[in-house]
């Protein structure tokens, strides 16, 4: 089996403006490094959904991926591990390749119960999903954001091996071997690359530092 190409995505939120954007662009794409992700999507092909955008509407612009079921949209706006599945199951059947994300908050983990947590949005996930092709899965350690607590890269990775592990129980080998499982927290020009040598660890989603020329050296941080 080949291996897992390394991915990272960029995740801007809602951030930036017009020139500082533009110029961040100059400089990715005089790195050449292809950028297409869209933020978010609702279940339904169109309708009377104020603020939502549908897959369709996302394939339209060109883009071809989407991150769904991330914290904010879960702890900020109260979006459920049953919707974010059937957002997962209408991005898929419309053909775009989705970053679903899972993740425990502070009292969970402190309670000693991640691995319940994060197979729960595991499970939902995959009981909507029938090309894992077009899946990539993306830890959050959510505990770690706003709290003062550091997340270091062997905990990363204990988290991304027990994620492995349940793809291989409950999909299949195949499935657990090929799904690349990348990182959500905190990863900066600094710490990527320890981050990204460990060995389930298969690349990153990037908050603020996603906004920062030192975005470059995290995308090369296998090389």
């Amino acid at each position: 089996m080949s291996p897992r190409k390394f991915f990272v995505g960029g995740n801007w939120k809602m951030s930036g403006d017009k020139k500082s954007l533009g110029e961040l662009i100059q400089t990715l794409n005089g790195t050449k490094v292809p950028a297409d992700t869209n933020v978010n999507c609702y279940k339904l092909p169109k309708g009377a959904f104020m603020g939502e955008i549908s897959p369709a509407m996302i394939k339209d612009v060109g883009v071809t991926w989407v991150i769904l079921g991330h914290s904010e949209r879960k702890h900020v706006f109260g979006e459920s591990d049953e919707l974010i599945g059937q957002k997962v199951a209408h991005a898929l059947a419309e053909g775009l390749g989705v970053i679903a994300c899972i993740g425990e908050k502070l009292d969970k983990r402190e309670g000693s119960i991640t691995e319940k947590v994060v197979f729960h949005q595991t499970t939902a996930i995959a009981d909507n999903v029938k090309d894992w092709s077009k899946v990539v899965l993306t830890y959050e350690s959510v505990w770690a954001t706003g709290t003062g607590k550091t997340v270091t890269p062997q905990q990363a990775q204990e988290v991304h091996e027990k994620l492995r592990g349940w793809l291989k129980s409950n999909v299949s080998e195949a499935v657990a071997q090929s799904t690349r499982i990348i990182y959500g927290g905190l990863v900066t020009g600094g710490t990527c690359k320890e981050l990204a040598s460990q060995a389930d660890v298969d690349g990153f989603l990037v908050g603020g530092a996603s906004l920062k020329p030192e975005f470059v050296e995290i995308i090369n941080a296998k090389h």
